[in-house]
């Protein structure tokens, strides 16, 4: 149904590609550490290596071989467990949606793990939204709001997190394969439009686009999906295959639904943020 100006290889975790991240994740942790002990702030550090500053001050606090230590300690060594199948798979699939596009897992010492989705304050009720799918997700577990400026980071703390998302890794995700595994696949597959809706309201818009054509301008609505990963782009290209909206990329590292009736179910399912 859309089509890829430049198609990409769908990509698996195997063994060699978690050799090759942890193996450069020991390198990246150490450097940080190093340039730490010179006295560099965690800005100055991120301008060098690249790498974001909420990362750099973790692993500065906590030393490179706690750091490595807990990355590596999953609390049910990857899998599927218990808790994690005990989420609901509607409020699950809508969760999946916002941490691949705004959410990212940071481990602490006894290997606890910090799930932070990054909203943007303009938009309370998708805040209330993530609220209520971390409760769905873990109810015994707390939910915790930090806000900074335009944002509100929606987190809470558990070992299972990484059990909940098998894509966490070191790095960020658009320098690594990104892929469902086959549990994940079944629940989109059975609730596309809530992983649509948690995609579009972490890296996607509704916009009102205007040309001028024949003398007379024409105003219409139009759906937009951005994202550095070509991986979760494709993901949810084929999302929008499963429910029947045609989309094309615009950009290289972004989606478009412009065609009415696409643009009609997305208004039914999603709308524009609020």
């Amino acid at each position: 149904m859309g089509s890829n100006p430049t198609p990409g290889t769908k990509h698996t975790f195997v063994a060699a590609t978690r050799l090759c991240t942890v193996a450069r994740a020991a390198a990246d942790v150490a450097k940080v550490v190093e340039l730490s002990a010179t006295g560099l702030s965690p800005y100055a550090i991120a301008k060098i290596t690249g790498l974001p500053r909420e990362t750099i001050r973790g692993w500065v606090v906590n030393g490179a071989e706690g750091v490595l230590a807990a990355r590596m300690l999953v609390a049910c060594d990857g899998q599927r467990c218990e808790v994690a199948a005990a989420a609901p798979h509607r409020s699950y699939a809508y969760l999946l949606g916002q941490y691949l596009g705004d959410g990212h897992i940071a481990t602490h010492k006894r290997g606890v793990h910090r799930l932070v989705i990054t909203c943007c304050d303009q938009y309370p009720g998708i805040v209330t939204e993530c609220e209520a799918a971390l409760r769905l997700a873990l109810p015994r577990n707390g939910v915790d709001f930090r806000k900074r400026q335009g944002v509100v980071a929606v987190s809470s703390y558990s070992k299972h997190w990484p059990c909940f998302f098998p894509q966490h890794g070191l790095g960020r995700k658009h320098e690594r394969p990104i892929a469902l595994v086959d549990w994940q696949r079944a629940i989109v597959e059975e609730n596309p439009w809530p992983f649509i809706r948690g995609l579009i309201h972490s890296d996607g818009c509704r916009v009102i686009n205007r040309v001028h054509a024949h003398g007379r301008w024409y105003a219409y609505p139009r759906y937009f999906f951005s994202n550095e990963s070509h991986d979760i782009l494709e993901l949810f290209a084929d999302a929008c295959d499963l429910v029947g909206v045609e989309w094309r990329y615009n950009r290289y590292n972004s989606i478009s639904v412009a065609r009415r009736a696409s643009v009609a179910l997305l208004d039914q399912f999603v709308g524009p943020k609020s």
